[in-house]
């Protein structure tokens, strides 16, 4: 008995001095996802747009980002000042610096922080031509957001929105953060090699949407957008974006 009880320290000993053998870091992979985003992508036309103060000031200094306000005209559909109404979507492409969990995380982290009340979370598989398959996470939440002009009382108002995300490594595409961690330890440990990750996401909203005044247009316009149209909208947005984006020669089947 009393042999069993010291074969425990040593046992655990033994296992924490094996930290300090495994490779902390091994040859960078670069992520197959190209950070140069288009003008455009399909019917979408893409406005780049810097990152946040936020996400500048809590992210690792080599991080990098490719975001875009996606803007498409929806077919037949005029404003009553005579302009074409169109639809948004916002994408982000954030790509790991050298360390990775300073760098990029799960959506529902940074979401909670942005004003956005999660109301659930599920798993799709979008299909992709050539029998690629693309997993996201599909989120849907309430943002509070305020809405208040420079020198005015604080005024909130609620947006619901749908939000898909994915993560792209080297030669692995996964939804899931604990996957990605894990296939992270499996990399460095067995293949002595650090994937660089980019964190994808595009956000859409839906129920009355107001499609704000800009290019010298006239005010706001807004629209009614179902919860199901939204998500084929994302759905068609991201297929594209990962058809163009994506290098599919890297990532294993």
């Amino acid at each position: 008995m009393k042999t069993k009880v010291w074969l425990l320290p040593l046992f655990l000993g033994a296992s924490l001095s094996a930290i300090y053998f495994l490779p902390s870091a091994g040859a960078v992979a670069p992520s197959a996802v190209d950070m140069e985003l288009p003008e455009a992508s399909g019917s979408w036309d893409l406005e780049n747009v810097p990152p946040s103060p936020d996400e500048l000031t809590v992210l690792s200094r080599d991080t990098e980002f490719s975001k875009a306000i996606c803007r498409s005209i929806r077919s037949g559909e005029i404003s009553i000042q005579g302009f074409p109404v169109r639809e948004r979507v916002d994408l982000s492409v954030v790509l790991s610096g050298a360390d990775v969990n300073n760098s990029i995380h799960r959506a529902e982290r940074c979401m909670n922080a942005q004003g956005h009340d999660i109301h659930s979370s599920n798993n799709l598989t979008l299909d992709l031509s050539g029998g690629r398959r693309l997993p996201v996470k599909r989120l849907v939440s309430v943002q509070s957001r305020n809405i208040a002009s420079q020198g005015e009382r604080e005024r909130y108002a609620k947006f619901n929105c749908l939000t898909y995300y994915f993560f792209v490594g080297h030669d692995q595409v996964t939804n899931d953060h604990l996957k990605r961690t894990i296939i992270d330890m499996k990399d460095r440990l067995v293949r002595g090699m650090d994937q660089r990750w980019a964190y994808v996401s595009a956000t859409i909203q839906y129920g009355t949407v107001a499609e704000a005044a800009y290019d010298g247009r006239p005010p706001t316009v807004t629209f009614d957008v179902t919860e199901s149209e939204a998500d084929a909208k994302l759905q068609a947005f991201l297929t594209q974006f990962a058809r163009n984006q994506i290098n599919w020669d890297q990532i294993v089947p």
